[in-house]
């Protein structure tokens, strides 16, 4: 006989293919992405924690949310105040379903790329394109994307002078080594994730590294 929970119950467990935004003008507009693809979206109470380092430069910044998957960050982003986000993603059900939030949220200042995010950033940076002020990384883990990433944003000049760029790792995972005018500005970890905000700037302008365990 099939036994079903009680409507209460049933309505308390997230699906595992939906996210939600934390705060900000859209605060509690779920995000649903397709089932099926191999996207690792970033724990609640990781972007939670990440967006209170972010909380006094995201007003008006310009931001990158590459390897996008469900857009989750990115939209955190503009829900907080980000004048502009690029979402770059190459899987078509998943820019489909991040055009259909944007268009649901009203949200502006956006544009979404299907495409390989390596590609791009090897591409000349034009001046149509504005420096990134911050810049989120959450490459698929096996493919081992960071440090290819990191040099085609340092060497493309997409960057602006103070950039601040976030990286998903596995827990276990050591960082790549870094261009010399950046540093760790937090860390942290929420079990097999490492979650790392990089500044880029010059030495002497740069604070103590901080860190932060989760």
């Amino acid at each position: 006989m099939l036994r079903y929970a009680p409507r209460e119950m049933a309505s308390a467990v997230k699906p595992r293919n939906e996210l939600r935004i934390i705060a900000g003008r859209w605060r509690g507009r779920r995000i649903r992405f397709p089932v099926g693809t191999t996207i690792r979206p970033t724990p609640d109470r990781v972007r939670e924690t990440l967006f209170n380092w972010l909380a006094p430069h995201i007003r008006d910044a310009n931001v990158a949310d590459l390897f996008a998957g469900s857009g989750a960050l990115g939209l955190e982003a503009l829900s907080r105040g980000a004048a502009r986000a690029l979402f770059v993603e190459r899987d078509a059900r998943c820019v489909e379903a991040l055009t259909a939030h944007c268009a649901a949220f009203g949200a502006t200042g956006h544009e979404i790329v299907r495409g390989d995010a390596l590609t791009i950033l090897r591409t000349p940076h034009t001046t149509n394109r504005a420096p990134f002020d911050i810049v989120f990384i959450d490459p698929p883990f096996d493919a081992d994307l960071w440090r290819a990433t990191i040099d085609a944003l340092e060497s493309g000049n997409w960057l602006a002078p103070q950039a601040f760029v976030y990286l998903e790792t596995p827990a276990a995972q050591s960082l790549p080594t870094l261009p010399v005018a950046w540093r760790t500005w937090r860390e942290g970890k929420a079990g097999e994730v490492g979650y790392h905000l990089l500044r880029r700037s010059s030495p002497t302008a740069v604070a103590e590294p901080d860190t932060a365990e989760a």
